[in-house]
């Protein structure tokens, strides 16, 4: 994964964010004549006020009907929608020792409306960083890091990812990430020390691991369908993982949809959450042309070379001799065919793109995810549940993911309604995260700042 280097970001503090970012402990934060998306069910609570105090809300209810102090911070917020902030459940921040390129990939999550991301490419620093971001002296969403990656490269015995497993726990992390390269003999000595230990583990099925032993051990979650192609594919066990392709991209249109309600039940028993990162795969994946996607506004916060690093490699995609438009085709069919029967057998799906990666632009990338969602049959209530109230279950936080008195005030405010229409989440006037508010004029201003080419 390609990380993005320094641009300077200063933290500014709250006497110079004067009215565009307002950051008090004390000082109530009113949202008058707001829309409220709760996401506790399929539903708009029309022309409300709700209340935030530090980092909670206090109060909400019917325009009117709602005390607060007279020297609140009010929000004219009439005609727009106040939905819970979502999460990247495959973030990635810069693996680099130096803090502060991690502070601009935390501003593009934020304004984005991303409020809770989990570090998909581990790193030491990102422990400090994670403290910082809890202790507010860093500005960012909620971080949930996992360590330095288990792989064919970093583990070459059962001993040796065990022990792994262990100082993972010790130093802190949240989450085990697996790499592809793991093998029959070093997978299982992971799976079992991580249960030990009380340690998720989550990201890629190894080649030689496969789906149904990758369900067996108990992944905390999958990320990009991996295995999954090749566990509805009549005859992939006689391939080798040369002939598979990236996530079964070369096998996946002659897959076999008849198999998919065995795999997705394997999933449901054993609660393992689905993460897509459909945007990944239907840009870098898809039958389109490389192009389709460089003129993509997002792209301006990217240096020149990464975003020549990425045609380079969709371009190698397009043009290798397996490639037709017809299989690629046939290939994003049957992924959007495993989420739907996911979604529709009771199988989490938690909102997660990968970013920085093929042509997926930190935050940008999330509402190209949710958009590929409701393309693969998901409503856009189902859609926006799984960066709220599933990712709220999944990280065991019950005050979290759904707007109402006492849980956290993690919030985006929209100018149109999502529900209706889920391009609707990129038209954000604000976002709040604990007690800082990120108004819209505060989000262009550090956007501009980040900007690259």
């Amino acid at each position: 994964m390609r990380s993005l280097v320094s641009l300077l970001f200063v933290l500014l503090t709250p006497s110079v964010f004067a009215q565009e970012l307002v950051s008090n402990r004390q000082k109530e934060m009113v949202f008058k004549s707001v829309n409220v998306i709760p996401m506790d069910q399929e539903r708009v609570l029309e022309n409300q006020t709700v209340v935030v105090k530090n980092g909670r809300i206090t109060a909400m209810g019917a325009e009117g009907k709602v005390q607060y102090g007279k020297d609140a911070q009010v929000i004219d917020a009439s005609g727009k929608y106040l939905t819970p902030g979502w999460a990247e459940i495959h973030a990635h921040v810069p693996p680099i020792d130096d803090i502060e390129p991690m502070k601009d990939v935390l501003i593009l999550y934020l304004a984005n409306g991303i409020t809770t991301i989990r570090g998909m490419l581990g790193h030491p620093k990102h422990l400090e960083l994670r403290s910082k971001i809890n202790s507010g002296e860093i500005l960012g969403p909620h971080f949930y890091p996992s360590g330095p990656s288990f792989s064919g490269q970093t583990v070459k015995s059962a001993e040796q990812g065990a022990q792994m497993v262990r100082d993972q726990k010790a130093a802190g992390y949240d989450f085990l990430k697996l790499h592809p390269g793991l093998t029959k003999e070093t997978f299982p000595a992971i799976a079992k020390t991580a249960r030990e230990v009380g340690m998720p583990f989550v990201g890629h099925v190894s080649f030689n691991v496969g789906t149904w032993m990758a369900i067996d051990a108990g992944y905390s979650s999958i990320d990009h369908l991996d295995s999954f192609m090749e566990a509805i594919t009549p005859g992939s066990d006689t391939l080798v993982e040369q002939e598979t392709g990236l996530f079964g991209s070369w096998i996946g249109y002659r897959a076999d949809p008849a198999m998919i309600p065995k795999l997705v039940k394997g999933l449901h028993d054993k609660n393992i959450r689905v993460v897509p990162t459909e945007a990944l795969a239907e840009r870098w994946l898809s039958p389109l042309p490389a192009e389709e996607f460089t003129k993509d506004p997002e792209m301006k916060y990217m240096k020149p070379e990464d975003v020549q690093n990425w045609t380079r490699t969709k371009n190698n995609y397009n043009s290798n001799p397996k490639f037709t438009k017809e299989h690629a085709r046939k290939y994003i069919e049957m992924r959007r065919k495993i989420l739907y029967e996911c979604q529709k057998n009771g199988v989490d799906i938690l909102l997660g793109s990968d970013a920085p990666q093929v042509f997926n632009v930190p935050g940008f990338s999330i509402h190209h995810e949710m958009k590929f969602l409701v393309g693969a049959g998901l409503t856009p209530y189902e859609t926006l549940r799984t960066g709220t109230v599933n990712v709220a279950s999944y990280l065991k936080k019950p005050d979290s993911g759904v707007i109402k008195t006492g849980n956290v005030s993690d919030l985006v405010l929209l100018s149109g309604n999502p529900l209706k229409d889920i391009g609707q989440t990129k038209n954000i006037e604000g976002v709040m995260i604990g007690t800082n508010w990120l108004s819209k004029a505060y989000i262009q201003k550090e956007l501009k700042k980040l900007e690259k080419q």
